[in-house]
């Protein structure tokens, strides 16, 4: 997808990170490449903040970007990006993504299928469920977009959901009820989530995986040694869903303190279940000073977060909308 490029940094200046290009015309001689991205420089020790969008050069031709930064005397530097002619990727907005959501159904599954099915990289949306699945796909195939959908119900139609696709999303499960933990659900989601993997390992082994389904810091481990039994296991390809104690974190923190949410960054360690999510308050962006009687109450807010949407829900839900916000806009 990435287009061949060389760089060269001008002044001592090295480049970090990666520059995605799309070919924007078939013919060598023509062809124009477009770069949208964010990266960084580092001059002298110091990092330094690069960002461009939007803008384009021919094969064969430079773009140079400066990074705009004078300090004790020292001018900007720039970075050269050439596009090279055999440059090659798919077109601006071409569907290529196979996606099957697993659960697809219930109250997680269902607005982030809708959310998958308005990216323009989808190609396939592939629904699954136990029931009821087939009105979900009927109503998410009005949406004028480009993705396909398709419903499978049930054991038998797990084969054809899963086959060949790239990524695969797992929100599959019991929801919490009022007086429920996390660890309560694992008796049930744990069978859950292996007969799914096992589905997997079996019909796309390449796909990249993402379990949203509770208890995390369980199913995750679960699903592992299920590849693993089955040769396929690929670290960097599993995924379990914990970046939601970071966003619940970000928040509570940025409330307690006049801050602008934007700006703020806790770190979250100790996965996603209840009293092992620890914020590490002390490490927060920007700086942030606590009294040891606010540091008790928004770690223990942050670790009950989902407990507090599920009996303010009255047992007509958990924490679905805050998730599938957080699983749709992760960086």
């Amino acid at each position: 997808m990435a287009a061949s490029m060389a760089t060269t940094a001008a002044s001592g200046v090295a480049a970090f990170g990666s520059i995605a290009a799309a070919t924007a015309s078939p013919a060598s001689s023509s062809r124009t490449v477009s770069f949208s991205s964010r990266g960084f420089f580092a001059a002298s020790g110091e990092v330094l903040g690069l960002s461009f969008s939007s803008c384009s050069v021919r094969a064969g031709g430079f773009v140079t970007v400066q990074d705009g930064v004078a300090k004790q005397g020292v001018r900007g530097r720039s970075l050269q990006v050439r596009a090279d002619a055999g440059a090659s990727g798919p077109k601006s907005g071409q569907s290529t993504f196979k996606v099957a959501v697993l659960g697809a159904a219930g109250g997680i599954g269902q607005p982030l299928s809708l959310l998958i099915k308005m990216s323009p990289l989808i190609s396939e949306l592939r629904l699954y469920d136990i029931a009821n699945v087939k009105g979900v796909a009927a109503d998410l195939s009005h949406c004028n977009t480009p993705a396909q959908v398709s419903a499978y119900t049930g054991a038998s139609e797990l084969a054809a959901a899963l086959k060949d696709v790239d990524l695969v999303i797992i929100p599959a499960g019991v929801p919490r009820k009022p007086g429920m933990t996390r660890d309560d659900l694992f008796n049930i989601n744990a069978g859950i989530v292996r007969t799914l993997i096992e589905g997997v390992a079996d019909h796309c082994p390449n796909a990249l995986i993402n379990i949203i389904s509770n208890p995390v810091n369980s199913t995750v481990p679960i699903a592992a040694e299920v590849l693993k039994a089955k040769g396929v296991y690929d670290p960097k390809k599993l995924f379990g869903v914990t970046t939601l104690d970071v966003v619940r974190a970000n928040t509570f923190v940025a409330q307690k303190k006049g801050l602008r949410l934007i700006d703020v960054n806790v770190p979250v360690i100790g996965g996603h279940a209840g009293v092992t999510i620890l914020p590490l308050l002390s490490k927060t962006k920007p700086t942030v000073e606590f009294t040891p009687e606010e540091v008790e109450e928004l770690t223990v807010r942050i670790q009950n977060a989902g407990t507090e949407v599920v009996e303010a829900k009255a047992g007509a839900g958990s924490a679905t909308l805050s998730m599938v916000s957080d699983i749709a806009f992760a960086e």
